[in-house]
């Protein structure tokens, strides 16, 4: 799935909250939550950077999917994001966005590491943790707080404003949020760790996680921002680590091949704060096993591509491909190789001869942003409306269909996809000024001008249900 379209797992057990003296229901129900979520997602594009690679937010929506399924009182689509930053940290709010940074990928040693931060995190969004957080904190006046939430989350998914900046919104008024933040995350690690069992990953690697966690805290004159966020103290660790003593541990498990493909590619992609780090798990997969090796291979192409180095990393890529023709890590990042060497052709016909090309959302926006450069706009359009509508909250969609219109000189479409891309960033007023211009270019009456205007409709009925948010 890709990014803001996984597709709803929702439980029919009943929530199994303890007794904290509010279940939530007084404040919000559950379709006002997923309203709020929205908003705050777009408000989160709009001003944080999201990383929208289809290959690590498939990877990670698989794999937040495959633990939301070993999850009780799921009531909510679960939707998976990555944010380019160098600090660690993970947060979840509203509606079942789940947020990671990516320097999980550098500290993460296994799958089942990566897996207790989502784990613990679905369990925050599972037992309403937020909701029951605002009930708590202000029953008369809900909509107050979400404001200052809103601000709590942005700052979180920012780096450019900093903990300073979430500092001095947690102060005064909010304090009590930290409090009862830190009752909740023992909680949450209680049930993260009951999901992580139940999805067959290691339980040990909660705790050995969080140990991590507390050692860099211990040695460093800054605290890792996880954990002003995530409070940890030695009861918190105590007790996580007791109930994963007592649990039956899984056979040996291994951590994923896709795992180490997407570890790689945020190391050399996304972490130029790590280039060091990059080069010596490189250095370290070359000696381990075959998994290993296959990944640091991929490591190797991906950073001659990202030096410019087109040739060496055709030369280290083609034979692994050979091998594995199949692999869309490997297609993706020959097709980028191919088109850096004004290969359109080549491109497009090993995508479109690729094992499972028509069922891999992936390998669909790679044979489209070929078909683009190749100047086969007409293709990429044909194959860009099916994917869109699959896959409304993609940006890369709308962008490359915007790019495909473009090149056909057909003016209202290219308007229209750069209308979704904007709504998809918060930004309704000009994305509503868009759709109305490609309405006003459509020949009036027509079927094309009566869509653009239902979605301006849309839209402004979105921006209605959004106006409480924004004033608070």
């Amino acid at each position: 799935m890709l990014g803001g379209i996984a597709a709803p797992v929702v439980a029919d057990m009943q929530d199994q909250l303890p007794d904290m003296g509010t279940t939530a229901g007084g404040t919000l129900s559950i379709n006002q939550e997923i309203a709020m979520g929205d908003f705050y997602l777009r408000q989160m594009r709009g001003g944080a950077p999201l990383i929208d690679d289809p290959l690590l937010v498939q990877y990670i929506n698989q794999l937040g999917q495959r633990l939301v399924k070993s999850a009780n009182s799921v009531r909510t689509p679960f939707h998976f994001f990555i944010i380019r930053n160098d600090e660690l940290n993970a947060f979840a709010f509203f509606g079942g966005n789940v947020v990671i940074h990516s320097a999980l990928f550098r500290y993460a040693e296994n799958e089942s590491e990566l897996a207790s931060v989502l784990a613990h995190e679905i369990s925050h969004v599972t037992q309403r943790h937020l909701a029951r957080a605002m009930e708590s904190q202000q029953r008369s006046v809900p909509l107050t707080w979400v404001g200052a939430l809103g601000s709590i989350l942005l700052a979180m998914a920012n780096p450019q404003v900093g903990m300073a900046a979430l500092s001095g919104t947690l102060a005064g008024a909010q304090q009590g949020i930290i409090s009862f933040t830190q009752s909740n995350e023992q909680e949450a690690d209680r049930i993260g760790l009951q999901v992580l069992q139940r999805a067959g990953f290691d339980p040990q690697a909660m705790p050995n996680f969080m140990q991590k966690l507390a050692d860099q805290s211990r040695y460093a004159t800054k605290p890792p921002e996880m954990l002003l966020t995530h409070p940890l103290p030695e009861s918190r660790l105590a007790d996580a680590r007791n109930r994963a003593n007592q649990m039956m541990r899984p056979a040996p498990t291994q951590s994923s091949q896709d795992f180490l493909f997407a570890k790689m590619r945020a190391l050399t992609m996304y972490s130029t704060a790590y280039k060091a780090t990059a080069d010596e798990t490189i250095d370290n997969w070359l000696k381990g096993n075959v998994r290993e090796q296959l990944a640091a291979q991929y490591g190797k192409a991906v950073r001659a591509y990202e030096e410019k180095k087109y040739d060496d990393a055709h030369a280290v890529l083609q034979p692994v491909l050979d091998k594995t023709p199949d692999s869309p890590w490997f297609l993706d990042l020959m097709t980028d190789i191919d088109l850096a060497q004004n290969k359109a052709a080549q491109a497009i016909a090993r995508l479109q001869k690729a094992p499972g090309a028509q069922n891999n959302p992936v390998l669909q926006l790679n044979l489209a942003n070929a078909y683009v450069t190749g100047g086969q706009a007409a293709a990429a359009s044909r194959l860009l409306y099916r994917y869109s509508y699959a896959n409304p909250g993609d940006p890369n969609g709308w962008s490359l269909l915007a790019q495909a219109s473009a090149a056909q000189g057909m003016r209202a479409e290219e308007l229209a996809a750069r209308g979704e891309e904007l709504a998809l960033s918060g930004k309704l007023d000009q994305a509503i000024g868009l759709f109305s211009n490609a309405s006003s270019q459509s020949k009036l009456g027509s079927l094309e001008q009566a869509r653009y205007d239902a979605r301006i409709d849309q839209l402004r009925q979105l921006q209605q249900r959004f106006r409480q948010f924004e004033k608070s």
